[in-house]
């Protein structure tokens, strides 16, 4: 299925590169999960649809490396967002997988893209960097591509993780953190040290000459609550395996240089000093097992697999400064596994247990076995009529728009990482704290009326930091996919503005596709 998807791409390619402009009523940029099921939601209801991905794969994350599913509590997850993953366990003869290998998750997409029926895909389809968008007063009229496509539709949707053609189509946006003084968040802004993925232990941030060791800034934190312009550090999900037919070794990086991982050897010294063992793998590495025998692995601990403090530009920097930040990713993390797995300062208990592993070669046969997707976190935000903030999810937790339901923390990872005054390395930026499930409003989804009346946006939505850090899963971002492919729908039939939208009519609808609209503790009733 994928191979076919890719011919198929590149046949469509071609003829939108040199024919005439392509309509459709639905325009969905960005082959995301979201993306897909934006695309598979709108078919569903009869529209045609052009689902347009920069990249040769669909998916984004879902089958770019997180298969350790950000699921909250399950029974809030419904609708078509469920059916992925029951789908998916259908694949491995069980009633649903939560937790499915990255390829599996690519054929479950593609075949829900191939059943919809009106869903054209276009891979390999990139928007002009700076001229990609026709706007006729408030409404998108076309987007172009790189290569000279161009596509017409009624309704046009961003589903990318970097909120391009948001942006391009001068919808207004923020980036960063506010300040908890903004929208009056207590979590806002740079945070007090957390006691999670920290430095436990007093480590030295410089060397014998006073010089800061690799991978800690010279910037000062900044005072707690201020707002900044700084973004929660990305990563790569691994994929690994045990299997000895299946694994490859960890690559040494051409430009390989320990000396950029002098920082972790020293707390994997003070570990030994202040524990008297050495660290357990699942103590500086997060590994979820997933189906089929293979792990994801996260971040876990002060320095692990989360570039901390390199994600600052990425938000808008153009193409060319987002692939070096991308491949500087690539390059650490490759650093950081033959670090663990040959470095004599790591504890031999410690390597030989990372050393059991080693990179899948069975996923991303296309891809050197490297994840297609760099995980971005958090990137661009839409600052829409009304940007939802912690408030919303913690203590205003219903909504009379409601399309689905969030359940997951508000998760953010570190963001810096800077000297104290006593010269010791500290972390900030982490933010775990629960949720009791919440409602999602159909508001975050729409730009300013007087900016586009005719653009939904399922990913870069209206949320302040806080609260787009429990949003930010890809379950969720599944469920609002699912919403604006009918709220598209209903849009168009009655050619109206998105901002116009029937929400009582919308919420009826997603309940009858199985959506989930309320949550009742254990003991108290159904879920919906």
């Amino acid at each position: 299925m994928r191979e076919i998807a890719l011919v198929f791409g590149w046949l469509l390619s071609a003829g939108a590169a040199f024919g005439q402009p392509q309509r459709f009523d639905l325009v969905v940029y960005g082959g995301t999960a979201a993306g897909v099921l934006t695309a598979v939601s709108a078919a569903r209801q009869g529209l045609s649809v052009a689902l347009l991905e920069p990249g040769r794969h669909l998916g984004g994350m879902v089958t770019g490396g997180l298969s350790a599913t950000d699921h909250g509590r399950k029974e809030v997850v419904g609708g078509y967002s469920r059916e992925v993953y029951v789908r998916c366990g259908k694949h491995y003869g069980r009633e649903i997988e939560w937790y499915p290998e990255p390829h599996v998750a690519e054929r479950v997409l593609n075949e829900m893209i191939r059943e919809a029926g009106t869903v054209t895909i276009f891979l390999q389809h990139r928007l002009a960097e700076k001229s990609g968008v026709r706007k006729r007063g408030s409404e998108i009229v076309a987007i172009r591509m790189e290569d000279g496509a161009l596509f017409q539709g009624t309704v046009f949707a961003d589903a990318t993780y970097e909120g391009d053609l948001m942006a391009q189509a001068s919808v207004s946006f923020t980036w960063g953190r506010e300040s908890s003084a903004e929208y009056g968040e207590s979590l806002a802004g740079v945070r007090p040290k957390d006691r999670n993925h920290q430095f436990d232990f007093p480590v030295s941030a410089r060397d014998a000459q006073g010089n800061l060791l690799p991978e800690v800034q010279a910037e000062p934190r900044g005072q707690i609550g201020s707002g900044d312009r700084r973004v929660q550090a990305y990563n790569f999900r691994m994929i690994f395996t045990k299997e000895a037919g299946n694994k490859l070794p960890f690559p040494r990086p051409a430009a390989y240089d320990p000396q950029r991982f002098e920082l972790l050897a020293r707390f994997l010294a003070a570990f030994v000093k202040e524990k008297g063992r050495p660290p357990r793998m699942n103590e500086i590495l997060l590994p979820r097992q997933i189906a089929n025998g293979k792990w994801d692995f996260n971040n876990r601990g002060p320095f692990s697999t989360d570039y901390i403090g390199r994600t600052y530009n990425y938000p808008n920097a153009g193409y060319a400064r987002r692939e070096t930040i991308r491949n500087d990713h690539v390059e650490y993390t490759k650093g950081l596994f033959y670090f663990l797995a040959n470095d004599p300062r790591v504890p031999k208990e410690t390597q030989e247990e990372i050393r059991q592993f080693g990179i899948a070669k069975d996923e991303f046969t296309d891809n050197e076995n490297w994840p297609y997707q760099l995980y971005v976190r958090e990137a661009r935000r839409m600052v829409g009529g009304f940007v939802m903030t912690q408030r919303d999810i913690q203590t205003e937790l219903t909504k009379p728009d409601v399309i689905g339901m969030g359940s997951y923390n508000s998760d953010s990872h570190n963001v810096q990482r800077f000297v104290t005054s006593e010269g010791y390395a500290q972390n900030e930026g982490n933010m775990e704290v629960p949720v009791t499930p919440y409602q999602i409003p159909y508001r975050i989804l729409l730009p300013k009326r007087g900016e586009a009346t005719n653009l939904l946006v399922p990913v870069c939505f209206s949320a302040s930091h806080v609260t787009y850090s429990t949003l930010r899963m890809e379950p969720v971002y599944m469920l609002i996919g699912q919403a604006t492919g009918l709220a598209a729908k209903m849009a168009i039939e009655k050619k109206c503005a998105v901002q116009d939208v029937d929400t009582a009519a919308l919420t009826a609808k997603l309940r009858e596709q199985g959506a989930v609209m309320e949550w009742k503790p254990a003991g108290s009733g159904d879920a919906r």
